[in-house]
């Protein structure tokens, strides 16, 4: 071969690059994609970036309420079918098994990160308060703000009214319910 073929071969190999380039960069000019506000998935051990607009959020918690008035009130009803959203990684049958996460049944009450067989987080069997109503309010509406670290990756109940039908349902799954407070 001479050198006029190995520069028609070296020409058609630059042009298809420079073409398929060229291809590319106007494929991100018109196809944009938009950065997601929050990951899809959690990894653990990578730390997510605090923005402005998260620290102002968690700065400014929302009150929790009147227990004793929201509680009776409450639509158990309401509660069991939000608690289908639980059944998906949480049994909340007597005795039932654990499966992604512990068993719920008796959780009101109960100390955190206590059930038997269940392998939880060091974040979440760092501490072993009670799940009581003020503690479960909160955890229900952001499982990874109120535990940082924990291995439950539920995005929240974002509604007031849900989180307390849901926390009025599973008071109902005991042998001892936890007694509904006094008005305050």
């Amino acid at each position: 071969m001479d050198s006029w073929e190995w520069n028609k071969i070296f020409g058609a190999i630059l042009g298809t690059l420079i073409f398929v380039l060229v291809v590319k960069f106007a494929a991100e000019a018109i196809f944009e994609a938009p950065t997601p506000a929050k990951p899809g998935y959690v990894v653990q051990g990578v730390e997510e970036e605090k923005t402005a607009s998260a620290t102002s959020t968690a700065a400014a918690e929302e009150p929790l309420p009147d227990f004793g008035a929201v509680l009776p009130s409450a639509s158990v009803a309401n509660g069991q079918q939000i608690s289908t959203r639980c059944q998906q990684c949480h049994d909340l049958s007597k005795g039932g098994p654990n499966k992604i996460g512990p068993n719920l049944w008796g959780v009101v009450g109960r100390a955190r990160a206590s059930h038997p067989g269940f392998d939880y987080s060091s974040a979440m069997a760092a501490n072993h308060d009670a799940w009581d109503y003020a503690k479960l309010y909160p955890f229900l509406k952001s499982p990874q703000a109120d535990v940082p670290g924990t291995k439950m990756s539920f995005a929240g109940l974002r509604s007031s009214q849900d989180r307390i039908d849901l926390i009025a349902y599973l008071r109902t799954q005991s042998d001892s319910p936890l007694p509904i407070p006094a008005k305050k």
